[in-house]
């Protein structure tokens, strides 16, 4: 990416003269403000008790008085006729209206309320899915488990802390997928705040409990024992550490005799199995997309960085953009990514974001051997369609794409607007279907997908970036902008340069809206060539 500075003064076209739950930041607003009007509801319920109990409180005075002057002197009392038919009023009467009000139940609003709410609430498989977004943010960005605790994130405006609850409900969570690795991590934090005097329903025991088995699991035995002793310090009559700890003792006793014979070789391999880390990795390219996503790891050379260039594109002296041209700059040269820049409004984003709003739902990819849409663990967002058709402004942007590139929209695939919640992302992926997925787009009849248009609408806090990890590119978020590549050579064969990722979003909302555009309709605009790589 590269610098630029644009000349002021040029006239700007009308239209751009202005400047999940847990995977949509547009459905956790929702909740906000429902949890608002129930902490609204709440106070209610709790200034009606209030009410109740201070009228209870006035009548408790009064007979506290009343019987303490009648005690005194009961026949007294009683011998006069007014006393003797209020006592027997009050009795009869003015205590059951006692019952009454005490019995009265000031929650059915309350109540009533979060019913209707609930049914928007989220579920376990939500609360998972966030912290399994909270360790994924910890691994793509080098992130140890104090920081997190703290709230020490890049750009944030709200800080806020975990709690011990919170630390071990996350433990709990990798311990249930069988990640021992992030069990340890998030049951040490808990222990440490517990260590540092933190007030807590979770005991150290039972973090103790978690933690030995995670690191047991892990392979260093040495450190699940010494673990297990300090629980039973704690709790000696802990029946699953005492049998534990005989375990542990046994394994350790027979590697000693086993390690009294053993060859250098052997003790070697048992430290190779005390090694602890992550499970083996699906995606063989991780180290690199997180580095990218990091900001680490980008392979732009100073020369190559030369022949980077900023300039006003007039989409081949498109009409619309003679007069006011669109601002070009190069933010790759192999693949080619073009970012255009000030190319959709404030005014036609908020648009776009309320048409799609209603309609965001959990963001799927087509199985290239079914061809069915399914949801899958690495695309994390949601999506909703926009046709041309529906809303002028849709249309308008279409038109603009098709202007800027020069390539046809009416066989493109329709305005897809996405939403990024916490941790919300899309792994590598390849945006055209490669030799081994023949039928992928065979239902839509417009070929493979040839170039990929990306709107940015909104900037981003804290990560966020579309990396390309086999060249070596990170590409940031900001809003207004949109960036353009060729996912196919002109030949037709697929350009595997430009398998790329959505980085997580670490802090903030990422609102973006893509374009694909297909083959069919562009054989004059894009004519095919005789090198296979061209």
């Amino acid at each position: 990416m590269i610098w630029c500075i644009f000349i002021v003064g040029v006239l700007l076209p009308q239209s751009l003269a202005h400047p999940g739950f847990f995977t949509s930041i547009g459905q956790m607003t929702d909740l906000i403000h429902t949890e608002k009007d129930l902490v609204t509801s709440l106070k209610d319920y709790i200034k009606a008790e209030e009410d109740k109990l201070e009228q209870i409180k006035k009548w408790a005075e009064k007979l506290d008085r009343l019987t303490s002057t009648a005690t005194k002197d009961p026949e007294g009392f009683v011998g006069h006729p007014v006393n003797a038919f209020k006592l027997m009023k009050r009795l009869n009467t003015e205590w059951s209206e006692l019952e009454n009000l005490v019995l009265k139940d000031m929650s059915d609003g309350f109540i009533s309320n979060l019913t209707i709410q609930r049914q928007y609430f989220p579920n376990d498989e939500d609360q998972v899915g966030a912290a399994k977004a909270l360790l994924r943010l910890q691994d793509t960005y080098n992130l140890d488990t104090d920081t997190i605790s703290k709230g020490n994130l890049p750009g944030v405006k709200h800080k806020s802390f975990l709690t011990v609850e919170d630390c071990f409900e996350l433990g709990k969570v990798a311990y249930t997928e069988a990640d021992y690795y992030h069990t340890e991590l998030w049951m040490e934090q808990a222990l440490r705040q517990l260590d540092e005097g933190e007030v807590s329903t979770i005991d150290k025991v039972s973090v103790l409990d978690y933690l030995s088995y995670a690191v047991y699991q892990q392979g260093d035995l040495d450190k699940a024992l010494l673990l297990t002793k300090k629980l039973l310090e704690l709790d000696p009559e802990h029946q699953r550490a005492n049998g534990n700890l005989k375990y542990f003792e046994y394994i350790m006793a027979k590697e000693k005799d086993v390690n009294k014979s053993a060859s250098d070789d052997q003790s070697d391999q048992k430290t190779t199995l005390k090694k602890k880390g992550a499970a083996v990795d699906y995606l063989p390219e991780r180290q690199k997309y997180e580095m990218l996503c990091r900001g680490e790891g980008i392979k732009m050379t100073p020369r190559r960085q030369k022949k980077l260039f900023c300039r006003y594109h007039d989409g081949n002296r498109n009409p619309k953009f003679i007069l006011a041209p669109a601002k070009q700059e190069d933010e790759w040269d192999k693949p080619r990514i073009i970012r255009f820049h000030d190319i959709i409004s404030d005014a036609e984003i908020e648009i776009v974001k309320d048409l799609a709003k209603p309609r965001l739902r959990r963001a799927t990819i087509s199985n290239p051997i079914t061809g069915d849409l399914e949801t899958v663990h690495y695309r994390i967002s949601k999506s909703a369609w926009l046709s041309g058709y529906e809303n002028p402004v849709v249309s308008r942007i279409n038109m603009r794409i098709q202007d800027l590139t020069g390539l046809d929209v009416s066989t493109a695939e329709e305005l897809q607007v996405a939403n990024y919640g916490v941790g919300g992302q899309y792994e590598p992926h390849f945006d055209f279907a490669r030799k081994d997925e023949p039928d992928a787009f065979k239902e839509l009849g417009t070929g493979n997908r040839i170039a990929t248009w990306l709107f940015y609408m909104s900037d981003v806090s804290a990560g966020g970036a579309t990396v390309f990890p086999e060249v070596g590119a990170s590409v940031w978020p900001k809003k207004g902008t949109a960036v353009f590549w060729y996912n196919l050579f002109a030949s037709g064969e697929g350009d595997y340069s430009t398998r790329h990722a959505a980085c997580p979003v670490l802090v903030g909302n990422k609102w973006v809206s893509n374009k694909w555009l297909h083959e069919r309709g562009q054989e004059f605009r894009r004519p095919c060539t005789l090198s296979e790589l061209e």
